[in-house]
């Protein structure tokens, strides 16, 4: 028997009504990590692509910016409704592409959802303000208007949530939007795009455009795009903002992370190492909010290496798709896996003790690295302040709670830290000098949900308003200020 080979499928970009196909493009492979497949192909869009896209969102921003909030919230609804029912799908094919385990992927289109649930009550949201007599005998009110056309730039860690932290505020405010997402996997944006129109959204309101370099530069450059909003390294976060900031665009630009996770002699030690292995090996490493700097203050620094390695050498690592039990995946592709296992052995060559080695018993198919503890870190080291992004995980060890602090703020991001213990004053002293946007207090993952802002500093994040809550909504809306004056002159009838 003759077995066909199957054709790769296709990624389209979706402008208005249209599946776009670029039958000459360059394309980017898009693998299954747990196997090392090619699932896809992604094409490398023109700064035509985005022009293209640019005039289509226009047009339908005209409409879609003049429809009242309550209406577009009834789409806003059915939306949310759309997702709930095909969750289990989408997250199956969030596995696919991404590797996460089928509980992560659940995780991932769960926060997104939650954005969409904020965004449903935009009516409120973008409610005004107004004093009457501000002056004598004048009122004055604002009111909360939408910018244009927006876009954003998401990355492949968190295929549904970080493009949802975007559009689904953006668009509930009235603005049109063109998504970029990582090319590494494109099909989750599209399900997304596609049950959005499914709910009613107005053809061209968003659209999606894949690429490269040339397709970022053509979003932060096009006089058509209202503003920015951006996730991925710092160093492209920053050009993004240098970018498009100086072309006087709006810009919110999430970059990199080195998390912390500061343990007290008197935290509870089964729930602290289960949270400090979620932590640090969920999802693989791979999100901004993974805990990477483990700080053992005192005496407890020894007795937690050591359980930590025995839930680690727990840990089953494989086929997120295979069906089986899976606590850890793949890491995103090859490129990655060799990145990250570089720097461990360039870790070990500097002096640093490797308690659990990740590059040894893990699956031959596949994008893996198993999860990894590496000892003697200090201030001293490159990796110290080096945002790995994969399961590695760097052990600490200040004397006091004191010159812990004063360590972890030599580092140059900003994003996460969390404090266990059980004594509130620690809590309190930590919370107030640690130098970084998001802190937890016996949270292992401090990242807020979706009625607060993912609120990065430093090299974590440039711009003013950070996606999420309330100052999503500020980000993607100007205000206009209506000044009313109403006395006794202008109640005459016979004019002047």
């Amino acid at each position: 028997m003759i077995v066909e080979k199957q054709e790769i499928p296709k990624v389209p970009m979706i402008m208005g009504e249209k599946r776009i196909y670029k039958e000459n493009s360059v394309n980017y492979p898009v693998f299954n990590p747990s196997t090392g497949e090619i699932i896809g192909l992604t094409p490398e869009g023109t700064a035509g692509d985005v022009d293209h896209a640019v005039g289509i969102a226009k047009k339908a921003f005209a409409d879609w910016s003049r429809m009242p909030p309550t209406k577009r919230a009834e789409i806003l609804f059915k939306y949310r409704a759309l997702i709930e029912l095909h969750m289990e799908s989408i997250a199956e094919m969030i596995t696919l592409e991404n590797g996460k385990t089928i509980d992560e992927a659940r995780g991932d289109i769960r926060r997104g959802y939650e954005v969409v649930e904020f965004a449903c009550g935009i009516a409120h949201l973008l409610k005004g303000e107004s004093l009457s007599n501000i002056a004598p005998e004048i009122d004055g009110i604002t009111i909360r208007e939408p910018l244009g056309v927006c876009a954003g730039i998401s990355p492949f860690n968190f295929p549904a949530m970080v493009p949802m932290w975007m559009f689904p505020i953006a668009i509930a405010c009235g603005n049109a939007f063109i998504l970029k997402p990582s090319e590494k996997v494109p099909f989750t944006a599209i399900r997304l795009t596609e049950l959005f129109l499914e709910a009613g959204l107005p053809p061209g309101v968003l659209n999606i455009v894949h690429g490269g370099k040339e397709v970022v530069d053509a979003l932060c450059s096009h006089p058509g795009i209202a503003s920015i909003s951006f996730v991925g390294s710092s160093a492209i976060a920053k050009h993004v903002y240098r970018l498009a900031s100086a072309l006087g665009k709006r810009v919110q630009a999430g970059g990199g992370a080195k998390n912390v996770q500061l343990v007290m002699p008197d935290a509870d030690p089964e729930s602290t190492i289960r949270a400090i292995s979620g932590a640090a090996f969920g999802c693989a490493g791979q999100r901004c909010m993974a805990g990477s700097l483990l700080v053992g203050i005192g005496g407890i620094a020894g007795s937690l290496k050591s359980k930590l390695v025995e839930v680690m050498d727990s840990l089953v690592i494989g086929d997120t798709g295979s069906g089986r039990k899976v606590d850890m995946g793949p890491v995103i592709d090859a490129r990655s896996k060799e990145r990250i296992t570089d720097t461990i052995t360039a870790s070990e060559k500097k002096g640093v003790e490797i308690l659990r080695d990740g590059r040894i018993g893990i699956p031959e198919k596949g994008f893996f690295v198993g999860p990894t503890l590496l000892d003697q870190v200090s201030p001293e080291i490159d990796l110290f302040e080096e945002e790995i992004f994969g399961p590695v995980l760097s052990v600490l060890s200040p004397k006091n709670l004191d010159e812990a602090i004063s360590w972890l703020n030599q580092l140059p991001f900003g994003n996460g830290a969390t404090i266990y213990t059980s004594n509130g004053r620690y809590a309190r002293e930590f919370a107030s000098k640690i130098n970084c946007g998001m802190v937890g207090i016996n949270v292992g993952v401090p990242a807020p949900m979706a009625l607060f802002p993912f609120a990065g500093w430093n090299d974590s994040f440039y711009g003013d308003l950070h996606m999420q809550g309330t100052e999503g909504v500020m980000f993607y809306t100007k205000q206009r200020v209506v000044l009313s004056r109403w006395d006794n002159n202008y109640q005459r009838i016979n004019g002047w």
